[in-house]
């Protein structure tokens, strides 16, 4: 189980996310920060929950293929080239200023909306990522039982959101005391959005270099 909710910690790098948690917390009138973010984090939550339990009963349904590639040579291999290709794009870059303020126009005020917004992240990011694959192959090849393994799924999403949850909690604290040292840190990283772009996908790809090495050697 540790082993897969290391991938779900990885996928937790989720710069979009963050992104808006950060302007969200810019553009929101007082007040209405704490009653928002919660709303987005919680369909987030949901929408990574709902596609996980999806995937897991299709990795269950081919399990003598998923245990073939989980106990070879290959998964590790395919690792290190979803970090080679994550390390091309990081050097690549891009602008995600946009999508971000497209997203922030449906959350001027909490409601199911904010829900569903966040729902929708959370199942787009969790879809295009390689690393939430990866840990519920782990989870499906483990020797977990298997009322385990899905209840695990409530941890396994939990995880997989603990960076933007962490990020979420200490902007309100820079909300309420904009001149610590939080503070500073948020508005210099918020200066210099694309370098913090960066250090989060040479982060990733790192990640996946260790884990994909150890894979092959173990």
């Amino acid at each position: 189980m540790l082993h897969a909710l290391s991938f779900a910690f990885i996928d937790s790098v989720n710069v979009l996310l963050i992104g808006v948690l950060v302007a969200l917390a810019i553009m929101a009138a007082p007040g209405q920060y704490r009653r928002i973010s919660p709303l987005l984090l919680l369909g987030d939550w949901l929408g990574v929950l709902v596609l996980a339990l999806i995937v897991l009963l299709a990795f269950d349904g081919l399990q003598s293929i998923v245990d073939a590639v989980i106990s070879s040579p290959l998964f590790g291999i395919l690792l290190i080239l979803t970090a080679l290709l994550t390390a091309v794009l990081t050097w690549r870059g891009g602008d995600s200023s946009d999508l971000v303020d497209r997203i922030l126009t449906p959350l001027r005020s909490p409601s199911p909306l904010t829900v569903l917004v966040g729902f929708i992240l959370g199942v787009i990011q969790s879809a295009t990522s390689v690393p939430f694959y990866a840990g519920l192959a782990v989870l499906s090849a483990s020797d977990v039982d298997t009322l385990h393994r899905y209840l695990g799924l409530l941890l396994y999403a939990t995880a997989a959101l603990s960076l933007p949850l962490l990020a979420g909690l200490a902007l309100v604290v820079v909300r309420a005391r904009p001149h610590s040292w939080i503070g500073r840190l948020f508005a210099r990283a918020r200066t210099n959005r694309d370098q913090v772009t960066r250090w989060a996908g040479w982060l990733v790809t790192v990640l996946l270099l260790v884990i994909g090495i150890a894979q092959i050697l173990s």
